[in-house]
């Protein structure tokens, strides 16, 4: 159990990087200045450990024609002074890199093992940048490293206890099935309904294959289906397809147009807060 005592941290890293800088947080006194980019180093606890090229390289642009605005939360190690582990911003950073700068803003906090983890996945939930299988991951090692309880890590995340248990059951999955969550192509949503399947790999295959919602997953599993065959997919009409490039060329994003008859619907997919700003702004302008 953690020290009820210690101060909670639903809100993210949100309050150590206001605008009046140095101040006092859960995390110790922080402070914002800059850092040569090269005096970073990348936390091996991270719980993001996927990053799509594209996306990097969509925020590399950003980044070129608007700086970084929003600064590098990191921690000083004890072994090396002015060495710095990313707490949150490991994106920022990498992309950073590419496009060559030499200092980067960072804002240094005061951080253990435990709530440089904890502030980890505080942020990226809070950001939906993990996908739901490193977000378990991350509670997993909350809970096997530091002792944390599945009601801890609820009060801790602003999360339901239920969120929180459905969440780690999806690390019951075998592998094969759990990098289809990882690589986005089906949801946690998807994932969870495939939990009371002995053998879900047939079913999650049909899930990509036939554009199969979650509740048309649930109800399969509920009726025995999903031993079932899957339908053959059905190529998708020339003009369909055309459309789908000129709005995907448009957008910089994937697009998935499904048409069934006269109607269907257009899937638009965003692999980051920044590609999904990006994608507002060009929907609204």
């Amino acid at each position: 159990m953690i020290d009820d005592a210690r101060p909670r941290l639903g809100r993210g890293l949100a309050a150590l990087i206001g605008e009046n800088l140095p101040v006092e947080s859960a995390a110790g006194p922080v402070g914002q200045r800059t850092a040569p980019i090269e005096f970073l180093r990348a936390n091996p606890r991270n719980p993001r450990q996927h990053f799509s090229d594209e996306s990097l390289q969509e925020l590399s642009e950003s980044i070129r024609e608007r700086g970084i605005i929003q600064p590098i939360v990191v921690r000083e190690l004890e072994a090396a002074k002015n060495i710095f582990e990313i707490i949150a911003g490991e994106r920022r950073w990498r992309a950073a890199q590419r496009i060559g700068l030499h200092e980067v803003p960072i804002v240094v906090v005061e951080a253990d093992d435990r709530l440089s983890l904890e502030l980890a996945i505080i942020e990226n939930v809070q950001r939906t940048d993990l996908n739901a299988i490193e977000e378990a991951e991350g509670y997993d090692r909350l809970i096997a490293e530091f002792a944390y309880t599945q009601a801890d890590l609820a009060k801790i995340l602003g999360k339901s206890r239920s969120y929180v248990t459905n969440t780690l059951r999806l690390l019951k999955l075998p592998d094969s099935v759990r990098s289809y969550v990882v690589d986005g192509r089906i949801s946690a949503g998807h994932a969870r309904a495939l939990l009371s399947l002995d053998d879900p790999t047939a079913m999650v295959e049909r899930i990509v294959n036939e554009g199969l919602s979650v509740r048309d997953v649930e109800r399969l599993v509920a009726e025995g289906d999903e031993k079932k065959p899957p339908r053959p997919s059905v190529p998708k009409a020339p003009d369909i397809v055309r459309i789908e490039k000129n709005i995907s060329d448009a957008l910089g994003v994937a697009i998935n147009v499904n048409a069934r008859g006269e109607s269907g619907s257009i899937n638009i997919k965003f692999k980051s807060i920044e590609q999904f700003d990006l994608i507002t702004k060009k929907l609204l302008d």
